[in-house]
Order: C-alpha cells, then structure tokens, then sequence
C-alpha cells in the first residue's frame, strides 16, 4: 500500500473501507468467536481453529472474526453466525468437534442447528 501523504488520500482509503465493509455485511457471511479469557479457557482458541480449518476444507468463503467477553461465560465457548439478510445466530457450548456439523447444516443448507442456538438478533430494519 502506497503512503498517504494528503487528507484526500485517508479518505480515499477510508471510503474503500467502508465499501469493503458494506459488500462484506451485505453479501457475505461473517463468523464471530467469543476470545476473552472465559472463551479461552473453555476452548475457543481450538473452535476457530477448527472453523478456519472447515471452510478452507469446503471452500467456503466467511469472514472470522473475534471478540471479548459476549458476558455468557458458562456458555462459553460463543460462536455467532451472521448472514446477509439472515437474523445472527448465537451458538452456545461450541467444540471443534460441532464444526463439521454446524457449516454443513446452517452454512450449505442454512438450516441452524436448533439444539445448540442460545439467541437470535434480528437484522437491522427487518
């Protein structure tokens, strides 16, 4: 990347961004893990691990991303699950070895696995 030397570059660089972002959030599929230290000691570290590796596997095209404490430590570890158009879905209790299942069920068929679903939020204006 070139360097920003003027104003105009940053927010030529910030308006790329945010298109980015917008196709991202409008098109795509983005995969939250809860990562604070709860999450950690529960295993998150290894259930992202096992998603990264599962949709290499399949091909499948999702952005993973991590954050804090979501504040359901006994549920930990926490895996959302948002799709363009689609309420986020959040997963409770999820071990590496749920991974297969879950792409396979809520990201091929998109059908969610009911039994682990702990909360829904509805997209904004829908």
């Amino acid at each position: 990347m070139p360097k920003l030397k003027t104003l105009d570059d940053l927010k030529r660089v910030r308006e790329e961004a945010q298109q980015s972002m917008k196709v991202r959030m409008d098109t795509g599929t983005t995969i939250t893990v809860g990562m604070g230290t709860c999450g950690i000691a529960a295993g998150a570290r290894e259930t992202m691990h096992a998603i990264l590796e599962e949709l290499a596997k399949r091909n499948i095209d999702a952005h993973v991303t991590t954050v804090g404490c979501i504040g359901m430590c006994v549920r930990e570890p926490l895996v959302d699950i948002e799709q363009a158009g689609q309420p986020r879905i959040t997963y409770a209790n999820v071990k590496p070895d749920m991974i297969p299942h879950l792409i396979e069920e809520h990201l091929i068929k998109n059908k969610p696995v009911e039994e682990w679903v702990i909360g829904r939020i509805a997209q904004a204006g829908a």
